[in-house]
C-alpha cells in the first residue's frame, strides 16, 4: 500500500509538471491555459501552433492534461483581473544607467504600473493623443526589454534564498516608455515614472510564463529589442545590477506578494534615452523584444484617438 501510495503522489506530480504556461484562443473560438508544444529547433513560445490544455489554476493547483488544442491567437499569460500588481525597477543595469546620466543606485528603484497596461505578445501598443506630437511638445516614444518574473505564493518578509521557491516562472516584457512624460514634464530632478510608462497596453509581455523548472537561473539568459528588424538591445540578464532574488526578497520587505504578481527587472543599455542622435518610435513602428528560452513579443506601435 505505501508502494502504491509513493507511485500515485509521483504520477501527480508528473501531471502537474508544466514547462511553458499559454493563455491562448484556439480555433474553437473558447480561451485555454496550456503548456505550448514547441516546433522543433526553437524554444520561442510565440512560435507554438498547439498547447497541451491545463485543467485548473496555474497558480494553485492544475493538470496538464493530453488533450492537445491548437493554438489560434497567443494571450498575455494571465488575465489582467489576475495580475494584482505589475512592479517595475529602474536603472538595474550599469550600462543603462550609465547612457541615460543616472548614478548606480545602492537599492533597486521600484515603480509601478497600472494592470491596464498590461498587453498581449502581438496587439498593437496605442499611443493616444496627449503622448503624441503637438505644437512644440515631440513625442519620444522609447523601447525597453525586460525579464518579466511571475510570483506563484504569498511571499512576505523573505530572504534572497527563499525568493525562487515563491517563482513560477519568467517571460519577457516590454516596458513600454515616453521620455517626454517621463522626464521632461515634471520629471525633473528625477525621473516621474507613472506618467511616462503606464497608459493602457504599454506593458506587452509573454508570449508564455518559461517554469524554474526549465530556467533554474535566470542571470544567465540573452535579453534583446529589435525595431523594424534592427537590433537595438542585446545583453545578458548576467548584468543585472539587483538579480531576481535579491528584487522578489527586496519587494517583499514589509509588503506581501500575491501570486500572480509580475516584477519587470529592468532594462539594459541601448535605448533612445541619453543617445545624441535618438531615433524615437513613431507610429507604425515594430517593437519586438525577446529573452532566451523564453521568446519575443512583437507589437507595432500605432496613434489612436482618445474617444472610444
Amino acid at each position: 500500500m505505501r508502494l502504491l501510495n509513493h507511485l500515485l503522489l509521483f504520477t501527480a506530480v508528473l501531471a502537474a509538471q508544466a514547462e511553458r504556461f499559454v493563455r491562448f484562443t484556439s480555433t474553437d473560438g473558447r480561451e485555454y491555459f496550456g503548456d505550448a508544444i514547441l516546433p522543433p529547433g526553437t524554444t520561442d513560445a510565440s512560435k507554438s501552433k498547439a498547447a497541451r490544455v491545463i485543467e485548473g489554476d496555474i497558480l494553485g493547483n492544475f493538470t496538464v492534461t493530453k488533450q492537445v488544442m491548437p493554438i489560434r491567437k497567443l494571450l498575455s499569460p494571465l488575465p489582467n483581473e489576475r495580475v494584482r500588481t505589475v512592479r517595475c525597477v529602474g536603472f538595474n543595469y550599469a550600462a543603462h544607467d550609465g547612457e541615460a546620466g543616472q548614478p548606480i543606485p545602492g537599492w533597486p528603484i521600484l515603480f509601478f504600473k497600472p494592470f491596464t497596461a498590461l498587453n498581449t505578445p502581438s496587439d498593437p501598443i496605442p499611443i493616444s493623443e496627449g503622448y503624441q506630437t503637438q505644437g512644440n511638445f515631440t513625442s519620444t516614444m522609447d523601447y525597453e526589454t525586460e525579464l518579466v518574473v511571475i510570483i506563484k505564493k504569498k511571499a512576505f518578509n523573505i530572504t534572497d534564498d527563499e525568493a525562487l521557491d515563491h517563482v513560477l516562472g519568467y517571460s519577457v516584457g516590454h516596458d513600454v516608455s515616453h521620455r517626454g512624460w517621463q522626464i521632461d514634464r515634471g520629471g525633473e530632478p528625477t525621473p516621474q515614472f507613472s506618467m511616462g510608462k503606464g497608459p493602457d497596453g504599454w506593458a506587452p509581455w509573454g508570449p508564455a510564463i518559461v517554469s524554474t523548472s526549465v530556467i533554474p537561473d535566470p542571470q544567465t539568459l540573452n535579453i534583446w529589442t529589435k525595431v523594424n528588424g534592427v537590433v537595438k538591445q542585446n545583453d545578458t540578464t548576467a548584468n543585472m545590477i539587483f538579480g531576481v532574488k535579491h528584487l522578489v526578497s527586496f519587494f517583499s520587505m514589509g509588503t506581501t506578494l500575491y501570486p500572480g504578481d509580475v516584477i519587470f527587472t529592468g532594462t539594459p543599455a541601448g535605448v533612445n534615452l541619453g543617445k545624441a542622435d535618438p531615433i524615437w518610435l513613431v507610429d507604425g513602428d515594430v517593437v519586438e523584444v525577446g529573452l532566451e528560452n523564453v521568446g519575443t513579443c512583437t507589437n507595432e506601435l500605432v496613434y489612436v484617438q482618445d474617444a472610444r
